[in-house]
């Protein structure tokens, strides 16, 4: 259909903006007059025009919006925030046909920019392609419906479904392969947040930083009920945020902050919260797997990604656990194979 094609186009648009617009969503939009595309854009980072208005400008023959179709992925906006509404330029422009991916969860829209437009006279659908759109900005509705960050899990393990050896020492069998590692970094490049637990802390001193992609660096996050880690591991060296979550009061100090949580109680709705609170809109966790299977079992989670490897271990750390009853599916790459499990509520 030729509908599914434009909105296609403007899901590949807004892919552009992903890691400049958080905690906005990607958004792409493509104006179309007799069958041709006359414009397009997307939003290119937080703050700056929204995709329908850098679509709108790139027309160079204005006079034919009066004639024109403008396809987006996500409800136009319909109040003032850093940037004017989009569904007033829409009608000021005398575009009279809209077509929408999805309708837009944040409560300051959720609908308004839809009635606003019809309201104006204009012609409007909504759900093209609406899953794809959907899932385009599935952290920016997770945030807004749920209340906490969309939530990765993501490990590797062995044939024989170890993810380690049993050690004490700082030498961790690496399963992964160098093309895999650089889409575990790619991940954290795409991703506000990465957590691990106190052992793998401890164990691997992991730095938890972007290093084989190019792109920021998430905020670390570490459990540590005791603060009981040495200060000389990488996660305090001062350069990433950090969260170290404890249940003993401690000063924060260069870039590491402290929040005090019961452990007595059930941790993860209380780190949510606080997550939420940070603005925090996504959550990679890395391990180990403890901490994974804690995720799994509250089904706090919304997509784990399994790098499946060759070889086997015979004995060590067991792998969590997953039901094949969630949906999934498989790639590989060479000898790995990689299986992404969705939680489709």
């Amino acid at each position: 259909m030729e509908e599914d094609k434009y909105m296609r186009r403007c899901i590949e648009l807004a892919k552009n903006g992903l890691c400049n617009v958080a905690p906005n969503p990607m958004v792409g939009a493509v104006i179309v007059c007799d069958g041709l595309i006359i414009g397009e854009g997307y939003h290119i980072r937080c703050g700056e025009a929204h995709a329908e208005v850098n679509a709108i400008r790139s027309v160079k023959d204005k006079s034919l919006l009066s004639r024109s179709t403008i396809y987006v992925s996500l409800e136009p906006c319909s109040h003032y925030g850093k940037t004017p509404p989009c569904a007033d330029l829409i009608i000021e422009k005398q575009i009279p046909r809209i077509v929408i991916g999805c309708q837009d969860p944040f409560s300051q829209v959720a609908g308004r920019g839809i009635q606003k437009l019809r309201d104006a006279g204009r012609e409007v659908t909504v759900g093209v392609l609406e899953k794809e759109c959907r899932y385009l900005i599935r952290r920016f509705i997770t945030f807004n419906t749920l209340h906490r960050p969309f939530i990765t899990l993501k490990w590797a393990e062995s044939a024989d479904h170890f993810i380690d050896v049993e050690r004490t020492d700082g030498n961790p069998v690496v399963l992964s392969s160098p093309l895999t590692s650089m889409l575990v970094h790619k991940k954290r490049a795409e991703t506000d947040a990465i957590m691990v637990g106190r052992r793998t802390a401890l164990l691997d001193n992991p730095s938890l930083t972007v290093r084989n992609w190019y792109g920021r660096n998430p905020v670390r996050i570490v459990l540590d009920r005791a603060l009981s880690l040495p200060h000389s591991l990488r996660l305090f060296d001062g350069e990433v945020p950090t969260i170290v979550f404890t249940a003993e009061k401690h000063p924060d100090k260069k870039n590491v902050t402290y929040r005090t949580i019961e452990f007595t109680q059930d941790i993860l709705p209380q780190i949510m919260k606080v997550l939420y609170q940070q603005k925090i809109q996504s959550l990679l966790v890395e391990g180990g797997s403890q901490l994974l299977q804690s995720f799994i079992d509250a089904e706090l989670w919304d997509e784990v990604y399994i790098e499946k490897c060759p070889c086997k271990l015979n004995s060590g750390v067991k792998a969590p656990e997953i039901s094949d009853n969630f949906s999934y599916s498989t790639e590989k790459h060479f000898d790995r194979q990689i299986w992404h499990y969705v939680f489709e509520k």
